[in-house]
């Protein structure tokens, strides 16, 4: 059993940065898709970022790009968002989420999911 849990987020204001970082345990992320997720209230859930089980292809919607940048550490068992220029619209509960093999825009695919944590950006 693997267990996500999510670290870094906070209030910052508009234009600062903040870096998100997923760890697991229980068993290594080698070989897992990992990927963020964000629903912020009255919004869909939507895939922030993803990358691959061994980093060669990473996904980003496109509010983010240019912005963020997702990475990962194997040997620490963890996954780093890396979020630049935050805006207000940013705002949200982020969630990691892995799964073996390829990368899913739906978490509903995830075998494993975090409980989330706060990003709230001030303008």
């Amino acid at each position: 059993q693997v267990q996500l849990v999510e670290s870094g987020g906070g209030l910052v204001q508009a234009g600062g940065s903040l870096r998100l970082s997923c760890a697991a345990s229980g068993r290594t992320f080698s070989g897992y898709a990992v990927a963020w997720f964000r629903q912020a209230p009255g919004k869909e859930r939507e895939r922030v970022s993803s990358i691959s089980w061994n980093g060669d292809y990473t996904y980003y919607t496109d509010s983010v790009k240019g912005r963020f940048t997702i990475s990962r550490d194997d040997a620490k068992n963890t996954v780093y968002l890396q979020m630049n220029s935050l805006k207000p619209e940013d705002t949200s509960v982020y969630y990691c989420a892995a799964r073996k093999g390829y990368s899913s825009g739906s978490i509903g695919d995830y075998e494993y999911r975090g409980q989330g944590t706060q990003v709230t950006v001030s303008s």
